[in-house]
């Protein structure tokens, strides 16, 4: 995968926090509903999973993990509603929508051929649930900026990687003190306990005194609080975060390479290989980019990136 710096366009992110003051003071009989902070641009988002690929019958076999789904009529989906750009529920109209989200609808679309929005049933995840759900199937597939590892991959099985993120710092805007992880020595440093920036903090910040919080509102609030002087978790995730907190910033380089996986029943391989079929499909007819370009690229300059090799990392 090529490399790609990713900023988050500061003009956006104030020009949609000038939309909702205006909006506010607006006559609400005629205005539209303001837009929510870090929601995905969704103008064409039902056209783009629409216009994604279906899946023939004959790949579809019977009593398979994909006929399960497909005669039920919806895909169940481990994740979030809380993630900005990724999977996030809109209040006004209780649609979630994202790259995640799209990833899953589209999913849902290659399956049943259907495109509405019962095609796909949410379950919330959290980082310590994500296997156990997968496990006892009470979810089909968990998309949820879902790092692989190996020792994830011991207990589910990863499609993918369908997306590639790193280790990344943010920090308030103010500070001038942090600029890399060489900087985070001797400073408070808020991340989600059981995520994978909780090893990369060992290794390449072991000076850090690191903050464990559940989940990331719990580390957003520490950093805005001033509990935490930086916050240490996916660079996808704290992108989405500053899309939403304009008081925010990302300072350096990701410092580590974190590929996102969808999360299956590690033992049915036929389900993992259904799953990269789909996945080359719409890599190869560009769905993936445009979906891209509706949320993530939204808040990220330039184009899309290559979607990343599929079986290019360890337990994938």
């Amino acid at each position: 995968m090529r490399s790609q710096r990713w900023r988050v366009r500061v003009g956006a992110i104030l020009a949609t926090t000038a939309a909702l003051v205006l909006t506010g003071c607006a006559d609400q009989g005629s205005a539209p509903p303001p837009k929510v902070p870090g929601q995905a641009d969704t103008s064409g988002y039902d056209q783009i999973i629409a216009g994604s690929p279906v899946a023939d019958a004959a790949a579809i076999p019977a009593g398979s993990w994909a006929d399960t789904i497909k005669q039920r009529g919806k895909l169940i989906r481990g994740g979030t509603d809380q993630g900005a750009l990724f999977s996030l529920k809109d209040p006004a109209t209780g649609k979630v929508t994202g790259f995640d989200a799209g990833m899953a609808a589209m999913l849902a679309h290659y399956i049943t051929g259907k495109t509405d929005a019962d095609a796909v049933e949410l379950v919330a995840t959290t980082v310590d649930t994500r296997e156990t759900l997968i496990q006892n199937k009470t979810v089909d597939a968990v998309f949820a900026t879902y790092t692989i590892t190996e020792p994830r991959a011991q207990k589910v099985a990863f499609a993918g990687p369908y997306y590639e993120s790193g280790t990344s710092i943010m920090v308030k805007k103010d500070n001038t003190a942090i600029n890399s992880v060489n900087d985070l020595a001797g400073k408070n440093v808020a991340t989600e306990a059981n995520s994978t920036a909780v090893l990369a903090l060992q290794q390449f910040a072991p000076q850090a005194n690191v903050l464990l919080f559940q989940d990331d509102a719990s580390c957003v609030a520490a950093l805005q609080q001033g509990r935490a002087d930086a916050y240490v978790l996916d660079e996808a995730i704290l992108l989405s975060d500053a899309s939403t907190n304009p008081v925010f910033k990302l300072v350096g380089q990701p410092f580590t390479k974190e590929p996102y996986g969808i999360g299956l029943p590690l033992d049915d391989p036929a389900a993992k290989q259904f799953v990269n079929d789909w996945l080359q499909k719409i890599y190869a007819d560009g769905s993936w980019a445009k979906l891209w370009k509706a949320t993530v690229g939204t808040v990220v300059s330039g184009d899309a990136p290559t979607p990343p090799t599929l079986g290019s990392v360890a337990g994938s």
